[in-house]
């Protein structure tokens, strides 16, 4: 695969009210950026319904049997996407009917079984054909993240065959995991999709070493949200937020070569879908001098190994 260019889209875009207006603004941005040639289409972290940076923007996020977080937490749960279920069937609908991969984050909601009523920060990989190539839950949610989704597993920890080459996915701070990058690196990643609630700037240098190390390409995606989108029910605190109009989540989506410099520079503030054609040819250049999985690698030094749990997820092994 190696030996081909691949066109490739981040939607940028404010997050939507409740998940039935991002579902549909989901297949809006994606036929958008399918018309414009793109294969392989990226949206951000928990995309669908939404990050919630009330957790960091508002007073009393973590006060015990508070009945306004409770309220916001309860309405996450019911916007949340289980798998399978009807959002998971209108995004793969989505993806069948723009004639791309879709890499979508997602806040999952289990519905049944073990762990029924958990919420994961999970990201989802879609073929053209509507297949679910990978479902990955962020193996340990960040900070105030804990209040809202449980702690993940290994079993998405991979990169997948994709008509537009073999593709890895992170979610936010994943990526200071080394562990989690060498498991994808050894994977055979040729196109990395690093997912944001922003991408400010220890975010961009995050994006930009893993494009370095992995000698791959990396899709960096980030929202916008005004502080007029958080919820009704919280207080926005005063030395976050300055105004209804202040964005509280800026986008910063970006482009990155293998080289770990930008093909598209990062974009702040505004609404945008990112283009940009990758030769995955540049991929097997720049591991002549950097190659963690071949000759830098060493495995006579050092042992690595992935302790997967055996969770599956409709459409694996199909």
């Amino acid at each position: 695969m190696r030996n081909r260019k691949v066109v490739a889209a981040v939607v940028q875009a404010e997050v939507a009210a409740d998940v039935t207006a991002c579902l549909e603004l989901t297949r809006n941005k994606a036929l958008e950026a399918s018309a414009a040639g793109a294969e392989l289409i990226v949206f951000p972290e928990t995309w669908v319904p939404g990050y919630p940076a009330w957790l960091d923007n508002c007073r009393d996020a973590a006060l015990w049997d508070h009945a306004p977080v409770k309220a916001v937490f309860a309405r996450i749960a019911q916007n949340s996407v289980a798998i399978p279920g009807p959002a998971l069937d209108h995004l793969a609908a989505t993806a069948r009917e723009a004639s791309a991969t879709l890499v979508i984050g997602l806040s999952e909601r289990v519905d049944r079984g073990a762990g029924r009523g958990t919420l994961y920060n999970s990201l989802i990989t879609l073929s053209p054909e509507g297949r679910l190539l990978n479902h990955h839950r962020k193996l340990m949610p960040t900070y105030t993240e804990r209040l809202i989704w449980g702690a993940g597993d290994a079993e998405g920890l991979r990169a997948v065959d994709t008509a537009a080459g073999r593709v890895s996915a992170l979610v936010c701070w994943e990526h200071w995991m080394p562990l989690a990058r060498q498991a994808l690196h050894e994977s055979g990643e040729d196109i990395h999709v690093a997912v944001w609630p922003t991408v400010h700037e220890m975010h961009q240098v995050a994006s930009r070493q893993y494009a370095f190390e992995g000698r791959c390409f990396v899709l960096a995606s980030g929202a916008l949200m005004r502080a007029s989108s958080l919820p009704p029910e919280l207080e926005a605190h005063p030395d976050r937020v300055s105004g209804s109009e202040h964005w509280v989540l800026r986008g910063g989506s970006a482009i990155i070569g293998p080289d770990g410099k930008y093909l598209v520079e990062p974009v702040y503030d505004e609404t945008a879908t990112l283009l940009a054609e990758l030769d995955l040819t540049r991929a097997s250049e720049e591991s002549m001098t950097l190659d963690v999985t071949g000759h830098y690698h060493r495995p006579e030094l050092f042992d690595f190994s992935t302790k997967r749990s055996g969770r599956r997820f409709a459409g694996e092994g199909e």
